[in-house]
């Protein structure tokens, strides 16, 4: 049997912590998910100045992370590259800024960001994962 690590309450916290750090060091306004490796919510902030449309961008980027345990960036990038098709994936966002947590080779989860340019979105999630990684 396998067996692996899981997000908690504490990691939850450190990451949003310092996902909030590098948002307030740039003066940035965003709402920040956490899910675990299903696509549950797990943790939620949403920052004075984020709007409910950011709160749920969100959650959706940090699901796509969570289940195709690849950024939603990459998604964007292939339908860029034409790929279009990839626009009915069940469940994929493929709008920069969601990263998925990667411990030990084991995707645990998703961290997603709404608020900002979405490059500036996914360096607020990575920022985040870096504190338990």
């Amino acid at each position: 049997m396998k067996t692996r690590p899981e997000l908690t309450l504490a990691d939850c916290e450190r990451i949003a912590a310092a996902a909030l750090a590098e948002a307030r060091r740039n003066q940035w306004n965003v709402a920040i998910a956490i899910l675990d490796d299903g696509g549950h919510l797990l943790h939620f902030v949403r920052m004075d100045g984020a709007t409910p449309a950011n709160a749920a961008i969100a959650v959706e980027k940090a699901s796509t992370a969570a289940l195709s345990r690849r950024t939603s960036g990459s998604w964007e990038e292939r339908i860029k590259a034409g790929r279009t098709a990839m626009l009915k994936m069940p469940g994929i966002l493929p709008v920069q800024g969601g990263v998925p947590i990667l411990i030990e080779g084991a995707c645990i989860g998703g961290v997603g960001v709404s608020g900002v340019q979405s490059h500036e979105d996914e360096q607020i999630a990575s920022a985040g994962i870096t504190a338990i990684s």
